[in-house]
């Protein structure tokens, strides 16, 4: 598993490059100030960023506890990217329909927009980061009898 250090970097990571790309987009996308734009974006981002550390604790560790690893296949990937996305769907919408004085359909559209965005970002990512930075592979224990066996004896030694 990931430890905390490295969750906090995937985390920051993840972050400052999407707010990289969505503010100068969704700013030219929705016809909005790049100002709103980036009230709505940093504010997302720290929603986001509380929620991708819990979400992602919380899916490993179910992973690790229904398959005993935390290595996704391809399914279970886009199932963690869809899932992740609907959480955070729920808790932005009011904010952002408030924010911007629109309904939640028209909150919801331009949400979705952005959703759309960040299912195939955030796959595209977590893929390239868990390249990037893999999981340390576990290295059976050896067994100090097969490692004496293995030595050379005294007497060869000393030959």
């Amino acid at each position: 598993m990931r430890t905390t250090a490295d969750r906090i970097r995937h985390t920051i990571l993840f972050e400052l490059v999407s707010l990289a790309i969505v503010l100068p987009a969704g700013s030219w996308l929705f016809g909005i100030g790049l100002e709103q734009m980036g009230v709505i974006g940093v504010g997302s981002s720290i929603v986001a960023t509380i929620w991708n550390y819990v979400y992602n604790l919380g899916f490993d560790h179910l992973m690790l506890r229904l398959t005993g690893r935390v290595a996704k296949s391809l399914p279970v990937r886009i199932a963690h990217a869809l899932l992740f996305e609907a959480g955070l769907l729920l808790v932005l919408l009011p904010a952002i329909a408030w924010y911007l004085g629109i309904s939640l359909m028209e909150a919801f559209i331009m949400d979705i927009a952005i959703a759309g965005f960040y299912v195939v970002y955030a796959f595209v990512f977590n893929l390239a980061y868990d390249r990037a930075f893999p999981l340390p592979v576990k290295t059976p224990a050896k067994e100090p009898a097969k490692e004496l066996a293995k030595a050379p004896a005294f007497s060869d030694a000393m030959a």
